[in-house]
């Protein structure tokens, strides 16, 4: 009889899990990365800077206010790119999530008078749920169903709040209690919530998790045919963006806009298209790409809310086509930059730092998973998440 042979230990050697630090590694990030933990850095000593003035711009509290408002909508733009970048699923009516964590806390500030930190990690929880009771039938279908549930659900709750001054304010909106005082406090919550959610996203989506999303928006049915519920996995994206996203509106709402709250600051439509162009520009599917195109849409915007220029030749002012700028930039990134401007640079410095081996990388990749060594496959990830499964729940072949 011939010896008996084991793959046990190439199998044990194959599922390796990487820690979150082996994630995060900095040394798997190349120049742009590091270059923009930099720019991480600027922001977190800006208010320090608060009187000195740099490149003709100075640092004062109306610029505090602007980058405060810019890094909520970063936010809001990388839940987006959580969500509809990596599953593939677009939802027009993002803005729903932004709007009932802002509205939730708001109300529950002024008609039960219960305090802000109270009220605004519980208007996060209604925007999970939110995403929960939308998402869980709505995912479940093919097609562009879903797109079309998110596109009328914000408008759906347009009319509610309205017709509901008593409790919303209704159109003209409602007035609750602000959280901060000052420009350096909110500017403060919200760095703390952009870099909390940055680096969230990022270990998420350079995770193994992440790349069976990007799997799901690559090839739905292979993933099914692989043993894996897309389902599931696009459920749990869709809540974990609500989740952050109502968070940031509920910050927002006491925060930047000194609590006030109003149906056509946080729920109208060009809110939810704002937040895909702004993906766009950066790059769907990046994270990165959606935080840093949120954070030149805002503060363009304000920049020329408060410029008096007018555009030759039609003779209308600049602020008041500002949006008009962004749809015709945004057609002009999808025609010859379709991946976004963030992403194309990244991908330029990648390859011309990428002087080492020849190996192809991983088959499915996901944002900021560029990383050393063996490359991460999606057999390896669908293996991994059946074992671990069936170890927990004693499942012996159903669907996961």
């Amino acid at each position: 009889m011939g010896a008996e042979t084991s793959e046990a230990p190439a199998s044990d050697e194959e599922f390796e899990e990487r820690t979150l630090a082996e994630i995060m590694d900095p040394r798997e990030f190349g120049w742009p990365t590091r270059l923009g933990l930099v720019g991480l850095a600027t922001l977190a000593v800006l208010p320090v800077l608060r009187g000195y003035g740099f490149l003709g711009i100075v640092v004062n509290s109306q610029l505090l206010t602007n980058i405060t408002g810019a890094m909520f909508f970063a936010v809001f733009a990388m839940s987006w790119d959580m969500q509809s970048g990596y599953t593939g699923e677009i939802s027009f009516g993002h803005g729903l999530f932004f709007g009932v964590g802002g509205y939730a806390s708001a109300i529950l500030q002024t008609q039960l008078g219960m305090d802000l930190l109270v009220t605004i990690p519980l208007g996060m929880v209604a925007a999970a749920v939110a995403g929960l009771l939308i998402g869980f039938p709505s995912l479940r279908l093919q097609g562009p169903y879903f797109s079309l549930i998110t596109l009328v659900t914000p408008i759906i709750l347009i009319g509610l709040f309205t017709f509901a001054p008593d409790i919303t304010g209704g159109a003209t909106g409602l007035f609750t209690e602000p959280l901060t005082s000052g420009a350096v406090e909110g500017y403060v919550i919200a760095l703390v919530l952009f870099l909390g959610s940055l680096g969230l996203f990022l270990a998420i989506t350079r995770s193994d998790a992440g790349i069976v999303l990007t799997a799901i928006r690559e090839d739905e049915l292979a993933v099914e045919a692989a043993g894996l519920n897309p389902a599931k996995f696009k459920l749990f994206s869709f809540v974990l963006s609500g989740l952050v996203g109502g968070l940031a509106g509920a910050l927002f709402v006491h925060t930047y806009a000194g609590g006030f709250v109003a149906p056509s600051d946080l729920l109208a439509l060009v809110i939810s298209i704002e937040v895909i162009i702004a993906s766009i520009l950066g790059g769907i599917g990046t994270i990165t790409g959606a935080a840093i195109g949120g954070l030149f849409l805002f503060l363009f915007r304000a920049y020329i809310a408060q410029v008096d220029l007018t555009v030759p030749v039609v003779g209308v002012p600049i602020n008041e086509i500002y949006f008009l700028l962004f749809t015709v930039a945004t057609l002009v990134v999808l025609f010859f930059v379709p991946e976004g401007v963030v992403t194309r640079i990244l991908m330029r410095a990648r390859r011309r730092a990428d002087t080492e081996d020849d190996d192809e990388g991983p088959d499915v990749a996901a944002d900021g998973g560029w990383t050393e060594g063996e490359p991460t496959t999606l057999e390896r990830i669908v293996a991994k998440f059946v074992r671990e499964l069936r170890e927990l729940t004693g499942d012996r072949g159903d669907d996961l």
